[in-house]
């Protein structure tokens, strides 16, 4: 016999240090995939609560402010909800520690473990993991916890030159760079250890501010995102293209164009995907979405790194060319339930994020009522203004303009990225 007081389970609750729209806009498309009676939730810390519209809060059904480093009020926040939880999820990388935070006091949910979140979110784990499941997937690296000379020259004779820096817990290239001989390497050091503690307060950095070493990889870098379910079942996006910075001219990591879709061979594809399988069961993660990013050599595909989240501005690119509805398949798989993958071709994008050439005081920016104009447009954000200082991505620094383009014409595509490229100058 059926038994009518079972509670219904129809809350998606999303985690975050600080609510967003991204979370927000997710509402209705989640009623319409899973019925009227599911609900949004979002459960976030308190101290942030002044900080975040009410318009914004008004978005989610459900608004549970929290002290996320207290485990009594989590506790005590989630309990008139436990049962009604469908899944759980988050977005971004600041928020994954968070999600840690949380998983335990959710257990008959299907989630990625908490360990599996701590190995994906910090570098020098990550690689430990790759190194041990599959050592020719990953390039050889060392850890460092100083610039001194006998530091310099173990990593000198373990790795060679050239050789990529990066801090372990930072995302989005901070303090990312490249030395090709012993004054570059020890310059480089020094200025990242000078500043790591500073940058890993203000972008949120996960564990111990720590020096991870690799081998440079020269190559084409790419990203995928991917779909893990809880028995380990891989369901891949489109594979994307990333120009960086150091391909167009600059002595930074940072993504200076993001590309969909690509012309890679199927063949090559598949190569990718086994790369990243690879990757994603040397990370043992489960019933979450992932970030990949390889790079393409000559001796094959290569993994840079994996983040157990959705990858930044895929969400928009995967809906306009494929129609895939990036962000509530992140929530299907935690369910379960299969995603959705359309495979036709809608159109061509470009994601463009701008950088000053150089570091200082911002005397203009051209090009902004110009690109405006441009027949692919479809958003931009300007997050610098004239009078702001401009940082590198290496830095810390945000970019100044975030571009996307869209066209069903590839030919326009192409056309509107060349002249964009030319009009905007950020001079300083």
């Amino acid at each position: 016999m059926e038994n009518k007081n079972k509670t219904e389970k129809n809350i998606i609750l999303y985690v975050a240090k600080k609510p967003t729209d991204t979370m927000a806009k997710i509402r209705n498309e989640l009623r319409k995939e899973l019925g009227k009676n599911t609900k949004l939730a979002i459960l976030y810390e308190k101290r942030e609560e002044s900080k975040t519209s009410p318009e914004l809060l008004a978005k989610f059904d459900i608004q549970i402010p929290c002290n996320l480093e207290s485990r009594k009020n989590i506790i005590k926040s989630l309990l008139p909800y436990e049962n009604k939880i469908l899944a759980i999820t988050t977005r971004g990388e600041r928020n994954i520690p968070v999600l840690q935070e949380i998983i335990p006091h959710v257990p008959y949910l299907r989630a990625p473990s908490v360990k599996s979140l701590e190995w994906s979110i910090d570098k020098v784990q990550m690689r430990r993991h790759f190194n041990a499941y599959d050592k020719k997937i990953t390039p050889k690296y060392s850890v460092i916890h100083d610039a001194k000379k006998e530091t310099i020259k173990k990593i000198e004779s373990k790795i060679g030159y050239p050789m990529v820096l990066k801090p372990s817990g930072l995302a989005a290239s901070l303090l990312v760079t490249k030395a090709y001989h012993r004054e570059e390497l020890e310059k480089n050091l020094k200025t990242a250890f000078r500043k790591l503690n500073k940058v890993y307060k203000e972008a949120d950095g996960r564990g111990e501010p720590t020096m991870l070493v690799e081998q440079f990889m020269d190559g084409d870098m790419y990203s995928i995102d991917a779909y893990i379910t809880s028995r380990g079942k891989i369901y891949f996006c489109p594979i994307v293209k990333v120009t960086t910075g150091k391909n167009v001219g600059f002595d930074d990591f940072f993504g200076f164009k993001r590309s969909l879709p690509t012309r890679l061979r199927s063949l090559s594809v598949k190569q990718a995907e086994d790369i990243a399988s690879k990757g994603l069961k040397a990370l043992r993660l489960r019933s979450t979405t992932a970030h990949i990013e390889l790079m393409r050599t000559e001796d094959g595909w290569k993994l840079i790194e994996i983040g157990p989240r959705i990858g930044g501005y895929r969400d928009d690119m995967y809906r306009s060319v494929f129609n895939i509805p990036h962000t509530l398949n992140d929530i299907l798989i935690r369910i379960p339930k299969k995603p959705i993958l359309p495979k036709r071709i809608n159109g061509y994008t470009n994601v463009y994020n701008f950088y000053a050439k150089k570091e200082g005081k911002i005397q203009s920016i051209k090009g902004l009522i110009n690109l405006q104009q441009l027949k692919s447009m479809k958003s931009f954000k300007q997050n610098k203004k004239v009078g702001d200082k401009a940082i590198f991505a290496k830095h810390g620094g945000k970019p100044v303009l975030e571009v996307t383009l869209f066209n069903k014409n590839k030919v326009q595509l192409l056309a509107d990225s060349r002249k964009l490229e030319k009009m905007i100058q950020i001079k300083i």
